[in-house]
């Protein structure tokens, strides 16, 4: 599976995203080494804090699967904005410390497309090695 196939699932997903506050939606797919797919939508509820972004659903997911960091080959991120929309920071945690800090991370919104690392996206990051 290519980054474009990839992308094309994620925002396939957007389209079941649930943001009637926002109007923003989300939409990502973790593609495994083993080729399986899994993918999220962000799921938004009136109580912002518990609300789902896109590629938290996507990598929990995966983890429910029974899949952890060295069996994801890449996550894509998609969004419906005017620009790129990266990671929140609660996604970017999340990310750094479930997927392997040389993961490619898509992010794309239909018109540009960039790819990122864990470590781009969040240098200096807290993890186990901090506890």
């Amino acid at each position: 599976m290519n980054n474009e196939d990839l992308l094309k699932l994620a925002f396939e997903a957007m389209d079941h995203a649930y943001a009637p506050y926002s109007h923003y939606h989300v939409g990502a797919c973790v593609l495994t080494k083993d080729n399986k797919t899994f993918i999220g939508a962000n799921i938004e509820n009136a109580s912002f804090g518990a609300t789902n972004c896109g590629e938290r659903s996507a990598i929990f997911a995966a983890y429910s699967h029974g899949y952890r960091k060295d069996d994801i080959k890449a996550i894509a991120i998609v969004s419906n904005g005017h620009r790129i929309g990266a990671p929140c920071g609660i996604c970017r945690q999340v990310l750094s410390e479930l997927i392997d800090e040389h993961c490619p991370i898509i992010l794309s919104n239909g018109k540009e497309t960039v790819i990122k690392s864990v470590a781009e996206l969040l240098p200096m990051r807290f993890t186990q090695e901090d506890l």
